[in-house]
């Protein structure tokens, strides 16, 4: 009986150290900067994969990021899916845009710092030696903070403004807040050491201190107004317990 115990503790200590194991090799640390038209951003990130299949070159994961970014004289147009689209759900993705809801902040100087948490997806083909890495990443939920700042709104009216506090992954314009993808290409220089580009989309999201838009047709009033960026990212990551 004892003897069996003993090989039972022995077992579950050599698959506990083996899942250990690997579960320190999938971490991942980045680093990205990102430029587009009229802006700039960094972010920092901590993400975890776990190999799918045999193989294990489809990898899914999770992971926090947080981004800062930094813009001048950019428009923030109206955000809520309700009122740009007529919908707020995945319906939003397939429907027209209904111009005469569209209304415009313009910031000199928007500034928004962004902590969330996020979704993560690699493909590894099996081509250069298993270097190469396809992937795509989206933040799903997190927080803003940032200065407020002072707007024009439809380029007359002064208003204030704030960055929207939650942000929330739901569905095109339905989307809340601010939020981070990334759609890349990586390379491994060495088995921790790995460098990636790609395209960047970026919502950034200003509320006015009060509902300063009023919906044509309707007695509804807007406070939220949104930003849409197009970047080209450059990174580098760091696997420091990758074999």
């Amino acid at each position: 009986m004892k003897k069996l115990v003993f090989l039972l503790c022995l077992a579950l200590t050599s698959s506990f150290t083996t899942f250990a194991q690997s579960y320190k090799e999938g971490n991942l640390f980045g680093f990205t900067v990102n430029a587009g038209s009229g802006q700039f951003a960094n972010a920092l990130s901590w993400s975890h994969y776990h190999g799918i299949g045999k193989s294990k070159r489809i990898k899914v994961g999770y992971g926090i990021r947080l981004t800062n970014h930094f813009g001048s004289d950019l428009d923030y147009v109206t955000a809520p899916a309700k009122y740009t689209s007529g919908h707020e759900s995945i319906v939003a993705l397939f429907s027209d845009d209904i111009i005469k809801n569209f209304d415009t902040v313009r910031f000199s100087s928007p500034q928004f710092n962004f902590l969330n948490l996020g979704i993560y997806l690699a493909y590894t083909p099996p081509i250069l030696k298993n270097k190469l890495d396809l992937g795509v990443n989206i933040d799903a939920v997190g927080f803003s903070f940032g200065a407020s700042q002072v707007g024009k709104y439809n380029n007359s009216q002064s208003v204030t403004a704030r960055p929207t506090t939650l942000n929330a992954l739901l569905v095109s314009d339905s989307d809340y807040g601010s939020l981070n993808s990334e759609w890349y290409v990586r390379y491994w220089l060495n088995n921790r050491w790995a460098i990636k580009g790609g395209y960047e989309f970026l919502f950034t999201e200003y509320t006015t201190d009060s509902k300063v838009q009023a919906i044509p047709g309707s007695s509804d009033r807007n406070d939220r107004f949104r930003n849409k960026a197009r970047m080209v990212m450059f990174g580098i990551e760091f696997a420091p317990f990758r074999k």
